[in-house]
C-alpha cells in the first residue's frame, strides 16, 4: 500500500492531473477545476418520474414530462447526473473519444448519487453496447467503464456484454429526433451465449448521455421481452430543451 501510494504521487508529479474540461492542471484527480465545477449543473427532483427530466416547480411525485406522457417508455425509470451542456459536453466528448478515461471514477461518483433510488433494487448492471466496429475504432466503450466501476462500488452483478448490437447504426447525434427511433429499431440483441436467467431481475442499463431515450428504450424492449422484472437506466448526462 505504501509503495501504491508513492507510485501514485510520482505519476501526479510527472503527469499532473487536469480539469477535464478546460485541460488546467488541478491539485488532485479530482476531475474538474474549481471554476468548471461551479458551471456544472447537476440534476435533481423535482422531475419527471419516468425519465427524470427537471421541473422548475414540484408537480408532484408522480408528474410525467410531455414527452413520456405522448410517448410511453419501455424502461420504467431513468437519471442522469447533468445536464449535457457547454461545459459537461467538452468533459463527456473527450472521455467517449480522447481516451480520458481518468474520469471514470468521478463520472461514476457523480451517476452514483443521481442514481440513488436505483441501488436497494438492481441486481444487475448492464452497459449500452457499441458496434463491433465501432468498439475497435474507439478500444473501449465508455458505459461499459462507467458500470463496471458502479458495479463494484454498489456490489452488483456486472454483465458487459448481455446485449449486443447487431446493427452498426449512424451517430445518433446526426439525426432528428424521430430519426433517432429509427436508427436504433431492432438495433440490439440480447447476447446468446449469456445464460443468464432474466425472469424478474431488476435491470439498469448504464449510458453516457440520454437526447430522445430512442437507444435506453430500445434497449429496455429487448429485456423486457427477456423477461426482466424492471429496467431502469442511470445515465451521466441529459440533453435538456427549452419548451
Amino acid at each position: 500500500m505504501v509503495l501504491a501510494g508513492i507510485w501514485h504521487n510520482l505519476v501526479d508529479y510527472l503527469l499532473p492531473p487536469v480539469c477535464g474540461s478546460c485541460g488546467e492542471v488541478v491539485q488532485q484527480s479530482q476531475g474538474v477545476c474549481a471554476d468548471c465545477w461551479g458551471k456544472l449543473t447537476f440534476l435533481g427532483d423535482p422531475c419527471c418520474l419516468c425519465c427524470g427530466y427537471p421541473f422548475e416547480l414540484s408537480l408532484g411525485k408522480d408528474a410525467l414530462c410531455g414527452a413520456c406522457s405522448g410517448r410511453p417508455k419501455a424502461f420504467d425509470r431513468c437519471r442522469a447526473a447533468l445536464s449535457y451542456d457547454a461545459c459537461s459536453k467538452d468533459m463527456i466528448i473527450g472521455y467517449k473519444h480522447a481516451d480520458r478515461t481518468h474520469l471514470t471514477e468521478i463520472f461514476a461518483r457523480w451517476m452514483s448519487g443521481a442514481g440513488r433510488e436505483f441501488w436497494n433494487s438492481a441486481d444487475v448492471l448492464v452497459p449500452v453496447p457499441l458496434h463491433p466496429r465501432r468498439l475497435l475504432s474507439r478500444r473501449y466503450n465508455q458505459s461499459a467503464l462507467l458500470a463496471k466501476v458502479l458495479a463494484r462500488q454498489h456490489n452488483k452483478v456486472f454483465v458487459p456484454d448481455l446485449l449486443l448490437r447487431r446493427k452498426n447504426t449512424v451517430s445518433q447525434g446526426q439525426l432528428s429526433s424521430s430519426g433517432r427511433w429509427r436508427n436504433v429499431a431492432g438495433a440490439f440483441e440480447v447476447n446468446p451465449v449469456r445464460k443468464i436467467n432474466l425472469d424478474g431481475k431488476n435491470i439498469l442499463l448504464i449510458d453516457d448521455v440520454y437526447t430522445t431515450g430512442a437507444t435506453v428504450d430500445a434497449c429496455s424492449r429487448i429485456l423486457r421481452k427477456e423477461g426482466a422484472g424492471s429496467v431502469c437506466a442511470l445515465v451521466l448526462a441529459r440533453v435538456l430543451r427549452e419548451g
